[in-house]
C-alpha cells in the first residue's frame, strides 16, 4: 500500500491511533512471521484480499499489552472535539453503544422512557438489562406517515405518568432525518433528575457546520451514541459512545461496554474512527458545506418531477435525501432494482419511500448523476397515485410483558391468524429502518399483523422474524 493510498490527506499527523495503525502495517511487512492473532498472520495466500489491511489493536496497532495507549489518546481527542468528558470507540456499531448504555442505568424491573422510533438494538438492550419500556411516540405526519420530532410536552407527560422511570432514551435524528429540540428534551429530563440518552446513529456530522443542528452532547444530552461509518468515511461497524456530566455512571457504563464488546477489536476499524475525527476537526465544515450544496441542488431538481415529494424543510437533516413516491405511482422497490442495475444502489426503499445516503465522500458530480438517474427511473416506473404505507411508524404497541420476560418465557409457534390476541416472543421490523413494529412482550393485534403483511406483500424486507414469510409467529405460551 502506497503512502498516498494509505493516507491521502495526511491525517496521521493529527490522529495518533490512525498513525499507529499505519506504522503497524509497515512493521508487519518488515518483520518476520508473527505468532499472535489474527490467524491469517497478514498473509493473503489463503483468503486473499478479504483480510487485506486487517490488523488487531492488540499486537498490531499497539503491543499485545497495549502499552502505548494509542486508543486512549484517540478517544480523548474525540471527547474534546464533541465537547464530552468520556468517549469510547466501538467496532460493534451503535448497536453496541445502545446496549451498553441500557446496562448503565437502573436495575432490572425499572422503567425507562423510550422513543418508539429507536432502532431494534435498544430494545435488545432492554432485554439484556431487564428494563421495562414506557413508549413515547413522536408526532407522525398524517399524509406521509413519516415520523417527526418527539415533543417536550409528550416527554413531560410520560415522566408525570411514570414517576419511577430512571432514564430517557430518544433517537435523534430519525432514520428519515427528522430531528427535534434536544435542548428542550434535556431540560425536561433534567428537571426530573433523569439522564437523557440520545441514539444519534445518523448524526455524526451534526455540530460541524453552521447550517446543521448541534450534536446531542452540545445540546445537553447526557450520553450520545453515533455511527462513524454511516455518514463519515469510517470502516463499517465504527461507532462512538460519548457522555458528559455525572448523570451517567461512567464506571458502570465502562463495565457495560466491556460486557458487550469483543476482546479482539479490529485496529483498522478503530483507526478509521480516529482518521474521521481528524478529518472533521480539520475540514469538516468545508466538506459538509459541499455536501449541503449538492443535496440542496438535488432537492431543487427532484422537486420538478410531477408527483414526487422531496422530504425536507425545518426539522429535517439538510444532508438527507428522502423521496416520497406515492404521488408518482412508482413502486419504490422497482425503482431500487433499476438503480441497482445502473450501479447506484440506494440506502433504503419500500413501496413509497426512497432514501439515498449522501456523505462527505460524494462529489457534486456524484450527486448530480444520482439525481438524473432517479428522475429517469421514476418517470419510467410512473403509475397511478396512491396513499402511502405507514407500518414502521404508525402502529401503537400494546405492552403486556417486559421485553426480557417475553424473551425468556416458554414460547410456541402458531399460524399468524391464531397469533392475534397473543403476546409476541419475537421482534419483527421492516428493514431498513429496523424500527420494531412488533416487539417481545407486545400484543399481536389485527392492526400489527395487517401492517406487517402489507409491507411484506409490497416487497419490503421484514427482518428478525423466525419465519420470514410471516405464515407463523412465535408467541408466549399460554398457561
Amino acid at each position: 500500500m502506497s503512502k498516498q493510498t494509505a493516507d491521502p490527506l495526511g491525517l496521521a499527523g493529527d490522529a495518533p491511533l490512525f498513525a499507529a495503525y499505519l506504522a503497524g502495517l509497515e512493521r508487519r511487512a518488515s518483520l518476520g512471521h508473527p505468532f499472535i492473532t489474527p490467524g491469517h498472520k497478514g498473509s493473503l495466500s489463503l483468503t486473499g484480499s478479504s483480510v487485506a489491511g486487517d490488523l488487531g489493536l492488540s499486537g498490531g496497532v499497539d503491543t499485545v499489552k497495549l502499552s502505548h495507549g494509542h486508543l486512549e489518546q484517540a478517544e480523548a481527542l474525540a471527547a474534546s472535539l464533541w465537547g464530552a468528558d468520556f468517549c469510547r470507540f466501538s467496532v460493534g456499531g451503535s448497536t453496541h453503544g445502545n446496549q451498553a448504555l441500557a446496562l448503565s442505568v437502573g436495575q432490572p424491573g425499572d422503567e425507562v422512557i423510550v422513543s418508539r422510533t429507536l432502532h431494534r438494538s435498544m430494545l435488545i438492550g432492554l432485554v439484556l438489562a431487564g428494563l421495562r419500556p414506557v413508549w413515547v411516540r413522536p408526532a407522525v405526519d398524517p399524509r406521509s406517515g413519516l415520523p417527526g420530532a418527539l415533543e417536550a410536552r409528550a416527554l413531560r407527560e410520560a415522566i408525570a405518568s411514570h414517576p419511577g422511570a430512571v432514564a430517557i432514551f430518544v433517537g435523534e435524528p430519525s432514520y428519515v432525518g427528522t430531528f427535534g429540540p434536544v435542548t428542550e428534551l434535556a431540560a425536561v429530563a433534567h428537571e426530573a433528575g433523569l439522564p437523557l440518552v440520545i441514539d444519534a446513529a445518523w448524526a455524526a456530522h451534526f455540530g460541524f457546520h453552521p447550517d446543521l443542528p448541534p450534536s446531542a452532547i452540545a445540546a445537553g444530552a447526557d450520553a450520545m451514541v453515533t455511527s462513524a461509518h454511516k455518514v463519515l468515511p469510517s470502516y463499517s461497524q465504527a461507532a462512538l459512545v460519548l457522555t458528559r456530566g455525572d448523570r451517567i455512571d461512567k464506571a458502570r457504563l465502562g463495565r457495560g461496554l466491556e460486557a458487550t464488546y469483543t476482546t479482539s477489536p479490529a485496529g483498522q476499524i478503530l483507526a478509521s474512527i480516529d482518521a474521521s475525527r481528524a478529518l472533521l476537526a480539520r475540514e469538516g465544515e468545508q466538506l459538509l458545506g459541499r455536501t449541503l450544496a449538492s443535496v440542496a441542488e438535488a432537492r431543487r431538481r427532484l422537486q420538478e418531477v410531477e408527483g414526487l415529494e422531496v422530504f425536507g424543510g425545518e426539522g429535517v437533516d439538510p444532508t438527507k435525501l428522502v423521496l416520497l413516491l406515492s404521488g408518482t405511482g412508482a413502486h419504490g422497490v422497482e425503482v431500487e432494482e433499476e438503480m441497482i442495475a445502473r450501479g447506484m444502489p440506494l440506502e433504503m426503499a419500500d413501496r413509497d419511500t426512497l432514501v439515498a445516503l449522501v456523505t462527505l465522500a460524494d462529489t457534486p458530480a456524484d450527486v448530480a448523476a444520482l439525481t438524473e438517474a432517479l428522475i429517469g427511473v421514476v418517470e419510467k416506473k410512473r403509475g397511478a397515485p396512491r396513499p402511502p404505507l405507514k407500518a414502521s411508524w404508525s402502529v401503537d404497541p400494546e405492552t403486556v410483558l417486559s421485553p426480557r420476560e417475553a424473551f425468556f418465557a416458554p414460547s410456541e409457534r402458531v399460524t399468524s391468524p391464531r397469533a392475534v390476541g397473543r403476546v409476541s416472543a419475537e421482534l419483527i421490523a421492516p428493514y431498513p429502518p429496523g424500527v420494531p413494529v412488533l416487539a417481545p412482550g407486545e400484543l399481536v393485534t389485527e392492526e400489527v399483523l395487517a401492517a406487517l403483511l402489507e409491507a411484506k406483500a409490497e416487497g419490503v424486507r421484514v427482518a428478525y422474524a423466525g419465519d420470514p414469510s410471516l405464515t407463523t409467529l412465535e408467541v408466549v405460551r399460554q398457561p
